[in-house]
């Protein structure tokens, strides 16, 4: 395997542009915009070089590498915590129930409520993967590898950690839940709200829509049966994030109506699972990559598949993609989940 998990530098602005423009629309935190990219590479940068050890309004974006071409393929993001600049908005999908005596019927209504539960949780969110690639367990090390980070960095990061799935697109590219909600409120087209968002957040939904309880059932069908539905290709993901730990709790998202799946940071599957050694020798490698490696801290720390044996041997392989040698300090997880 030749693939490493790098922090992001000022140099790969090119190449997240690319892979923004090939997300299709949608991925708020990775729009297919120079300037917003170049914001987060910056504040990224800021992210890595603070090493006071304190839970800040951190953003920490991570680029997967194909060494033996030197080309990217892929990338992820890591929020330390969010809403602590702006509210962290969600609808929260619940339910009363009305009983008249008259007609001796009971009604039970479905209703989303705007709601800032989720502030000073953490997120990990803007991955993407070249179509490609996405086979032989890369995906899973890309995804994974933030949990990684967490764990090696764990007190800058909350106790909750969330993931926003993107919503469901028609396919002409329209948003059955913006149509049904959001869009009724603004004169905007879904991939015009949607171009917005990506470069300034979904603040400006919260501000002009209705902040009282909204009735399920006066939203057209469509948009109900989207609601806490992925993008069809957001499906692997929602997979992979329930192997972990994450659960949909009835949150979603107040753009595109995507889950928010949610999951207690110390219970995250490869954050419980990972373990720190020293590296006691190099070895040849035999088989398949069993574990997901990391080393080094903040700007320092990258992840590649390798073999770690029971006596802290390190495969020679992985060795020499993370740059490490006998003695040297690893934390490592089970590759498969």
């Amino acid at each position: 395997m030749t693939f490493l998990l790098r922090t992001a530098r000022e140099k790969d602005l090119e190449a997240l542009y690319r892979m923004a423009k090939g997300t299709g629309g949608g991925f708020t935190n990775l729009p297919p915009d120079r300037p917003t990219l170049r914001a987060k590479l910056e504040r990224a940068a800021k992210s890595f070089a603070r090493d006071d050890g304190k839970i800040a309004d951190d953003l920490f974006v991570f680029i997967l590498e194909d060494t033996s071409e030197g080309k990217v393929r892929g990338t992820c993001q890591a929020f330390s915590q969010v809403g602590m600049e702006l509210p962290f908005y969600s609808y929260r999908i619940g339910r009363i129930t009305q009983h008249s005596k008259e007609l001796d019927r009971t009604f039970r209504a479905e209703m989303l409520t705007l709601c800032t539960d989720l502030d000073g949780a953490s997120e990990v969110g803007g991955l993407y993967l070249d179509a490609a690639e996405r086979s032989a367990g890369i995906g899973k090390l890309l995804a994974r590898s933030r949990y990684l980070f967490i764990a090696m960095h764990r007190n800058r990061f909350g106790d909750t950690t969330l993931a926003e799935l993107r919503g469901a697109i028609d396919d002409a590219g329209n948003s059955p839940f913006w149509d049904g909600l959001a869009g009724r409120f603004f004169d905007m087209s879904f991939r015009d709200a949607d171009e917005f968002n990506g470069k300034h957040g979904n603040q400006f939904i919260a501000d002009l829509m209705p902040k009282h309880p909204i009735y399920t059932a006066l939203l057209s069908e469509a948009a109900r049966q989207v609601m806490g539905q992925p993008h069809y290709s957001g499906r692997p993901a929602m997979r992979m994030l329930e192997s972990e730990g994450f659960a949909f709790q009835n949150y979603v998202d107040i753009f595109d109506g995507g889950p928010t799946m949610i999951a207690r940071t110390d219970q995250i599957r490869t954050i419980r699972d990972a373990r720190m050694v020293s590296v006691s020798a190099l070895a040849p490698a035999v088989g398949e990559p069993a574990h997901l490696v990391a080393t080094g801290r903040l700007a320092d720390f990258r992840v590649c598949l390798g073999q770690v044996g029971q006596d802290g041997s390190l495969d020679e392989g992985a060795a020499a993609l993370l740059g490490v040698s006998a003695g040297d300090a690893i934390t490592y997880a089970p590759a498969v989940t």
